[in-house]
């Protein structure tokens, strides 16, 4: 008996404790300032016309409660918070329950957000699980119950929830998916919206209908239940038909939402923008985005990949001479699939890695001409293990052939006795040198692209190679100001001179012959095959591994890299090489249209002499293949 007494006892004092606690929260928020509604986290952001393309709260089109569609708030109440006019911001009795309900289960099978604590997570920019955000969460929301009705907190709600595809706010989403004012809004309609805040990816019926209609039920049956509807009207609004629209005024790409997320990751890096000030002011933030570069990518990508529904894509467009990235893509759908590969993946980069290899060699008094013997060959190392690459497709010369060759040709076994000869740790030196900031452990096989880099990282060395040797940063963000237009960040762009101009000039040209018919002979350069749709001259190079598949490729107007291959590491089929190839070879061509683009300079010291492409011996009448390759004045072949 006594023990039961101390319980109760106990169970008293902690409600008391706890209500204590709450008044004193409550009164302490009550003396802060306010946040604005209308400008927390409302992030803007800006192309590189400062034209607008995205807005982080959906304020684009805020409509107040009383305008809005009745049913559209009801199912939002009855689905999300049905206490909400009737707590303080913490349904505690839910908690309770939900608590109890996930013990039982052994999983988590139901939350206890009110609707004031899901806004207030909408104006955090991460959704990071740490005792710091769970306080200051909390925070926020005594912050706004003391502040503001509940009328004023469900508005601001309802106009800040992610309804899918990009789309923000419940006016947007219905103009976004019917066409019409959130105002006009039927039952059948305002639960299919209601019912896609819960997960925007799974339940957005333009992504999966079937899911969302499931969805569209659980909200109507919570409408009836709640006593909003009728048993009658839950089934007349069911069996609605419903017609989707599913465009926007203007920036429809499915692949806009990823260099979006690329710029929200990148503002994280900012040092100089307090996290604070994200989270409860608004920010305006000036991009590189070139919607024209972002469209042709697009339609590149779709048009060669039409037949191929699970292959995957990364791509990044840069202008080298600043380091702006001006189009990207994580994948080929965001509303699929919302991996952004971009940013978040790193796979291996094959032969694309050999540029960097070839420049090393260079600068170790290799030149064009220089030569190795190429047919299958075993290596053999001090401890006595060996070493057996392959070249693609088992092609081998079997003869000498000149650099020049096998980098037009991507031979593997110039690469590694190339490699082997300078010594493991002069690559691993060029490719930092260069910029790229994954960390690279020297290994026999490093030339053929055995480690895993991210996309972004390694076309900052070849960003460098597309300045003769001056490395720039790859950044999306060009500048921030806050919502007065204070500016609070400008991109500082610095160039960095790493290599020698000549040197990389030397390298650019036998980049170029990558898809040159003159040099077809025992094997085919690696961009052959796009060679009728190039009218410019480039830098280019392929790299593929077993799931991979790279093209890399520049002038000093563009850079572009694209990777293709599968999420789940599966094999490249033989036809699936190509597409990385036909995507780089029309985005960028497309994007050049109608443009005057012009090589480089010829450094004073640089001379170019007529050879044997293949051989690297100096052209005779007797040659039958001739062409200029380029050298530093003193090392070209004279017989």
């Amino acid at each position: 008996m006594k023990k039961i007494k101390f319980l109760l006892k106990s169970f008293l004092f902690f409600i008391i404790f706890f209500i204590l606690i709450h008044i004193i929260a409550f009164g302490c928020a009550k003396l802060t300032p306010k946040i604005d509604l209308k400008t927390v986290n409302n992030v803007l952001l800006y192309d590189c016309n400062n034209n607008l393309f995205f807005e982080g709260s959906g304020q684009k089109e805020w409509i107040s409660l009383n305008n809005m569609s009745k049913h559209i708030i009801n199912a939002t109440i009855a689905t999300e918070d049905k206490h909400f006019y009737h707590h303080f911001g913490f349904d505690y009795f839910r908690i309770i329950k939900s608590f109890y309900k996930n013990i039982m289960a052994k999983k988590i099978v139901e939350g206890a957000s009110t609707i004031t604590q899901q806004y207030v997570k909408n104006i955090y920019l991460n959704f990071k699980k740490n005792w710091k955000r769970k306080i200051e969460e909390s925070w926020l929301t005594f912050k706004m119950e003391s502040h503001y009705s509940k009328d004023q907190i469900l508005e601001g709600y309802l106009n800040t929830i992610n309804y899918g595809n990009g789309v923000f706010g419940i006016e947007n989403a219905a103009k976004y998916y019917f066409d019409k004012s959130a105002a006009d809004l039927t039952i059948g309609e305002a639960a299919m919206l209601a019912g896609i805040p819960k997960s925007p990816d799974n339940y957005s019926p333009l992504n999966d209908e079937l899911e969302a209609k499931k969805r569209q039920l659980i909200v109507l049956n919570s409408m009836s239940k709640n006593e909003y509807i009728t048993e009658t009207e839950k089934d007349i609004a069911y069996n609605e038909e419903l017609i989707y629209v599913g465009k926007k005024e203007k920036y429809n790409l499915s692949t806009l939402m990823y260099y979006q997320n690329a710029v929200m990751k990148e503002l994280e890096t900012i040092q100089t923008i307090p996290d604070s000030l994200i989270k409860t002011s608004g920010l305006k933030i000036y991009t590189n985005l070139d919607i024209k570069a972002q469209t042709i990518l697009e339609e590149s990508i779709n048009n060669n990949l039409k037949n191929n529904q699970e292959i995957q894509v990364a791509a990044v467009m840069v202008k080298p001479k600043t380091g702006e990235i001006i189009a990207l893509t994580g994948g080929r759908n965001y509303s699929k699939s919302q991996f952004n590969r971009a940013t978040d993946s790193k796979r291996q980069v094959g032969s694309t890695m050999k540029p960097f290899l070839y420049y090393a060699a260079l600068e170790n008094g290799f030149t064009a001409s220089t030569s190795f013997l190429s047919e299958p060959t075993t290596f053999t190392f001090s401890d006595n293990s060996t070493y057996s690459p392959n070249n693609y497709g088992n092609i081998y010369a079997n003869k000498s052939i000149s650099l020049a060759a096998a980098l037009a040709f991507s031979d593997n076994i110039f690469a590694i006795k190339t490699h082997l000869f300078l010594g493991e740790e002069t690559l691993v030196d060029i490719i930092k040198r260069t910029g790229i900031k994954e960390k690279i452990e020297p290994h026999p096989s490093l030339p053929l692209g055995t480690e895993e880099i991210n996309i972004i990282d390694f076309l900052t060395g070849y960003a460098t190679f597309a300045n003769l040797g001056d490395k720039v940063e790859p950044h999306l963000i060009k500048k921030i100001e806050d919502n007065k237009g204070n500016i609070l960040y400008e991109k500082k762009e610095e160039r960095i001179n790493v290599l020698n101009k000549s040197i990389t000039y030397i390298i650019n040209e036998l980049l170029s012959n990558c898809y040159d018919y003159t040099l077809i002979d025992y094997a085919s350069p690696t961009c052959i095959v796009i060679a009728p749709k190039i009218t410019k001259k480039y830098a280019l190079k392929t790299g593929s591994t077993s799931y991979d598949t790279w093209v890399v490729g520049y002038n000093q107007d563009i850079l572009m890299g694209v990777w293709n291959g599968y999420d789940e590491n599966k094999n490249m089929g033989t036809g699936e090489t190509k597409f990385s190839r036909l995507i780089w070879a029309d985005t960028v061509e497309n994007y050049l249209k109608d443009t005057e683009t012009k090589w480089y300079d010829l450094p004073h010291n640089i001379i170019g002499t007529l050879v044997d492409p293949i051989s690297g011996e100096l052209a005779t009448k007797k040659t039958k293949k001739k062409k200029i390759l380029y050298y530093i004045k003193g090392t070209e072949p004279l017989k």
